[in-house]
């Protein structure tokens, strides 16, 4: 995995709020979609998603992420 699939697949969580309709998105399996996720906060060292049980939303960190990734994508 590289680190533009890393930040495609963050994308699409951030754009839905969910891991489940990313993964449909992405044609992937959750767990996938949740790997790479995990495996971005680990490279970057901090959390970019406060998970729940329904939702997801953007840490600051996360938010910033975001917005400084648009032009890549």
């Amino acid at each position: 995995m590289d680190s533009f699939d890393l930040i495609k697949t963050f994308h699409e969580v951030a754009a839905r709020g969910s891991f489940s309709r990313a993964a449909i998105a992405l044609d992937m399996s959750k767990a996938t979609v949740s790997k790479y996720v995990a495996e971005l906060e680990t490279r970057f060292g901090v959390r970019l998603l406060n998970r729940s049980t329904r939702s997801v939303s953007l840490t600051d960190a996360g938010q910033l992420l975001l917005e400084r990734s648009k032009p890549v994508m």
